[in-house]
C-alpha cells in the first residue's frame, strides 16, 4: 500500500529528492506530487524551473492547491522541453489557428450548402420575374442564406489576435 508515493514500511525516496540525490523526509513538500515511480515528471519541472523554486511555489500554497499547482508546472515544463521559446504560449496559438482555419472551412462548406440548395429550389420552382434566388426561397432558408455569406465574408477578412 502506499502513501504520498512511498511504501509503507520502505523509505524509498520520491522522484524529486531521488534526482537531488537526497533523503526524503517524512514531511517531504515533493512526495505527494512526485513519485518515485515517475521520475520523468520532476526532472522536466526542474530543468525549467528549478527544486528551490518549486520548493518555494509548494510551501506558498494551501494544500488543497498544490496538486493543480503542480500539474500546471509538469504541463508547462513539457511544452518548454518542446518548444523552449513559447512554451504553452505556443502550443494555444498552433491550437487557435487550427480553430479559425476550421471554423473558415465550416463556413464556406456550410455556405456552399445553402448555394447548392438555392440553385436546387431555384431549378425546381419557377422564379417570379424580378426577385432574386433568395427571395424564392421559404422564409427560414432565407435568414440561413444570408447568414452563411455574412460569415464567409467574416471568415476571410477577419485576422485572429493569436495568428501573430
Amino acid at each position: 500500500m502506499k502513501e504520498n508515493g512511498r511504501k509503507h514500511g520502505a523509505l524509498s525516496p520520491c522522484a524529486a529528492c531521488k534526482l537531488l540525490r537526497r533523503r526524503c523526509a517524512p514531511d517531504c513538500v515533493f512526495a505527494p506530487y512526485f513519485p518515485a515511480d515517475e521520475p520523468q515528471k520532476f526532472a522536466s519541472v526542474h530543468k525549467v524551473f528549478g527544486a528551490s523554486n518549486v520548493n518555494k511555489m509548494l510551501q506558498e500554497l494551501p494544500e488543497h492547491q498544490r496538486s493543480d499547482a503542480v500539474s500546471s508546472m509538469v504541463y508547462e515544463a513539457n511544452a518548454r522541453v518542446r518548444d523552449p521559446v513559447y512554451g504553452c504560449v505556443g502550443a494555444i496559438s498552433s491550437l487557435q489557428r487550427q480553430v479559425d482555419s476550421l471554423q473558415t472551412q465550416l463556413a464556406l462548406a456550410q455556405a456552399e450548402v445553402v448555394r447548392m440548395r438555392m440553385q436546387q429550389f431555384g431549378s425546381t420552382s419557377s422564379s417570379k420575374p424580378g426577385t432574386s434566388s433568395a427571395e424564392n426561397l421559404p422564409p427560414h432558408h432565407q435568414s440561413k442564406a444570408f447568414f452563411c455569406v455574412d460569415m464567409v465574408d467574416q471568415g476571410n477578412m477577419a485576422e485572429s489576435l493569436w495568428s501573430y
